[in-house]
């Protein structure tokens, strides 16, 4: 899934970075790197968001949030009943 199609509140961590070579260098000076977590923190209504990564705010628009792949985090066990007693 990409970065785009989340949801406000919740983190996601980066598994890779599909844009061009010149914006890639930046969103990973800027501490986008695959492995990083990021949080979407709201939503415009033209597509772009507010993330925050490693503690610092960043607005992205559409063209760039929908090419950063991410994946959503794996339940605890026990938040599903997992492991219940």
């Amino acid at each position: 899934m990409t970065l785009y199609d989340g949801t406000a509140g919740a983190s996601y961590q980066v598994e890779g970075v599909f844009v061009e070579e010149a914006v890639t260098r930046r969103l990973q000076a800027l501490g986008i790197n695959d492995g990083t977590w990021v949080s979407i923190l709201n939503r415009k209504k033209k597509g772009a968001m507010i993330v925050q990564v490693r503690g610092t705010r960043l607005a992205l628009g559409r063209h760039i949030s929908a090419c950063i792949e991410v994946k959503e985090p794996a339940p605890h066990a026990g938040e599903k009943g997992e492991n219940a007693v």
